[in-house]
This record gives C-alpha cells, sequence and structure tokens, in this order.
C-alpha cells in the first residue's frame, strides 16, 4: 500500500511539470504552424512586372529567300528567335496573364540585319494556313506602321509582311505562349529622275516609270511590278537588279534600263532622255494661221506610222531622228520631212504652195 501523502505530493509534482512542460510544447508547435505556413506562402506565384519590349538592337539571323507566292510552295522562315521575351499586359490584381486562351505575338521588321527597325510603312497581315470554300486564304489580322502585336488562338498562321513593294512571307505556329520576332526584309528602294542629254531636268513633263523584274514568263512577258511611277517618287522593292522603262510622251521617247537595288540603300536613278516635244501646223504660208480639220500622220524613214492625229495643232514628243509628216485636208495630201533633236522643242509647218513646199525640200536636202 502506498502511503496517501506520498501519492498526494507525486501527483502535485506531475501536475506541476506537466504545466512547466506544456508551455515550450505549444509554443514550439505554434512555431511550427507559422514556418509551414510561411514555406507555404514562399511557394505561391508571386505576381511578375510585364518583361520589356524586344530589344531593336538584338542580332538576327541571316535572311533566307521570300515566298513570292503563297500557293505555290511552303512558306520559309525569316524570323529571328534572337530577341528577348516579350510579355503582354497582366492583371493588376491577380497577377495572371490575360487571355490565357490565346498567343501574343510580337512583331518587328528591319531593312537589313544592321539596320534599326521600321517605325513605319509596314503593313502586316496575318492569314489562316488552312483555305477557305473559295480556296482562298483567310485573312485573321491586319496592322500599319511599324511594329505590330497580335492575340491569336493557338494554330499555325502565314504573317505576311509588305513595305512598299518589298515583301515576304513566313509560316509561324502559335501556342498559348508569348512570342517575338524580327523580320529582315533585305530591301531598298529607288528615286526616279529624268533629265534631257544636256542635264535639263525633266521632272515637270510628262515623264512616267515602270519597274519589271528582269526574267521572262512562258509567253515571253516580265512581271510588271509598279507602274506609272512620276518622277521624284521613291519605290520600295526586296533587294534585286529590276528592268526600268521610262517614257517621256506617249509616243516613241522610251528608254529603258536594269538597276540595281541594294539592301538598305537607297538607288538615284537619272534616265537621260534624247527626244523633244514637236507641234505640227498646216499653214497656207510660213508663218501663215493653221488650218483646221487636217488629218497627220508621222512616218519612220522606213515608211512606218510612228502616231497619227486629227486637228490643227497636233503635239507630240518624239524620240531624236528624221521623220515624214503626210498632213490631209480638204482632199489634198502634203508632206514634208524634218529632224528632231534632243531638247530643241519647237513647231514643224507644212504649207500649202507648191513655192514653198519646193523651198522646204531644198533646205532639208541642203542640210
Amino acid at each position: 500500500m502506498l502511503n496517501a501523502g506520498f501519492v498526494s505530493g507525486w501527483l502535485g509534482l506531475s501536475r506541476h511539470m506537466i504545466r512547466s512542460v506544456s508551455l515550450p510544447l505549444v509554443l514550439f508547435a505554434c512555431l511550427l504552424s507559422a514556418s509551414g505556413l510561411t514555406a507555404h506562402a514562399q511557394s505561391l506565384p508571386t505576381p511578375l512586372p510585364p518583361a520589356a519590349k524586344p530589344d531593336p538592337n538584338a542580332p538576327s539571323t541571316s535572311r533566307e529567300e521570300p515566298i513570292i507566292n503563297l500557293l505555290d510552295r511552303e512558306p520559309e522562315p525569316l524570323f529571328s528567335d534572337t530577341l528577348v521575351p516579350y510579355a503582354p499586359a497582366r492583371s493588376a490584381t491577380t497577377g495572371i496573364a490575360e487571355g490565357l486562351d490565346q498567343g501574343a505575338l510580337y512583331l518587328m521588321a528591319k531593312l537589313t540585319p544592321d539596320s534599326t527597325p521600321l517605325n513605319d510603312g509596314l503593313i502586316w497581315r496575318i492569314y489562316s494556313e488552312t483555305t477557305n470554300t473559295d480556296g482562298r486564304l483567310q485573312l485573321v489580322a491586319t496592322s500599319q506602321g511599324g511594329d505590330a502585336e497580335f492575340r491569336l488562338d493557338p494554330g499555325t498562321y502565314l504573317v505576311h509582311t509588305a513595305y512598299g513593294f518589298a515583301q515576304a512571307t513566313n509560316r509561324i505556329v502559335i501556342g498559348k505562349e508569348v512570342q517575338s520576332k524580327m523580320l529582315t526584309l533585305n530591301a531598298g528602294g529607288i528615286k526616279f529622275g529624268a533629265a534631257l542629254k544636256d542635264g535639263e531636268d525633266l521632272d515637270d513633263r510628262i515623264v512616267s516609270f515602270d519597274v519589271f523584274g528582269r526574267e521572262f514568263d512562258e509567253r515571253g512577258e516580265r512581271d510588271l511590278i509598279a507602274s506609272n511611277v512620276k518622277p521624284g517618287s521613291i519605290v520600295r522593292l526586296s533587294a534585286d537588279t529590276y528592268h526600268v522603262v521610262s517614257r517621256y510622251g506617249d509616243v516613241n521617247a522610251v528608254i529603258r534600263a536594269d538597276i540595281q537595288v541594294l539592301p538598305g540603300k537607297l538607288t538615284e536613278a537619272t534616265i537621260f532622255h534624247k527626244a523633244a516635244d514637236i507641234t505640227l501646223k498646216l499653214v497656207n504660208e510660213r508663218g501663215g494661221e493653221a488650218i483646221a480639220n487636217t488629218t497627220w500622220s508621222v512616218l519612220s524613214p522606213g515608211g512606218d506610222i510612228v502616231v497619227e492625229a486629227t486637228g490643227a495643232f497636233p503635239d507630240f514628243v518624239l524620240a531624236e531622228g528624221e521623220y515624214e509628216a503626210i498632213a490631209r485636208n480638204n482632199g489634198r495630201t502634203y508632206l514634208h520631212t524634218f529632224e528632231v533633236s534632243p531638247g530643241e522643242d519647237r513647231e514643224v509647218e507644212v504649207v500649202t504652195s507648191m513655192a514653198e513646199l519646193a523651198g522646204q525640200q531644198d533646205t532639208v536636202s541642203s542640210n
């Protein structure tokens, strides 16, 4: 049998020990709980600020040849993947990127790998890779100006970039991530001008330029790239050599030249014409009034018709050389041979009197 006093004392001591040990245990449990909460809190994703847009000075890969026709063959990539990542806008409250069901595509373009990104003049078009019922590519989105940002559903797309007449097409696969691409157009331009052989500027005259590719198709024709370009205009083109046709007037003053376009360079091309503006008059005597209702034909030395017209003052720009003017009026026909010298614009009189005609022919023969 245990002594009652001993039992009572042992129980009191036990209660004291339990009270003294319980407080550290409680504190230790609380610390464990707090540590677990802290670790759990640190494991949660923290909202990140938007990253900067791609660095314009980042290097890009070398360019491959662009696609000429989307339906002829598979597009070839011209994009560079060396840009820093670009993050779309994030929600200020949740920190989760908006539009999680779509991908973000950020695009920029340069003329050459070493040039700065273009800030204007670009046209971006995004097409679905699959065709519609009409056999055409479906236009999904478009943007104009410099760089462009698109939000697209996951899938495969064709990105068409145009800078004037310089164009490129790329194939890209879009997921739910963010992509940034730099396109190298490898393009330049031509600034057109026209002058006479003595250097007189023709920019205020009736001069135009047509730009063709150098290669011939199966019909023996060149592809027309740009038409009716006026002097002083700048045409943006992919780096290549082009066949340029310049017309002064509407008859036979035509000059052709092959012009090379270098990447990132503006080529100033001045075409020199050897022609003059000629006005024809049928008169009864030298210096007389022009006779109305006259029909005209201008022939080459070989007898080919160069141009025809009706009126008292027909006006033509003719290339240098010798011509024969035939005037028909009131059932009579009158002939006169004349010369065209480059830059010497003048009137050519055809007289009706036999004496004047004989004098004109003698003058031509003596020359």
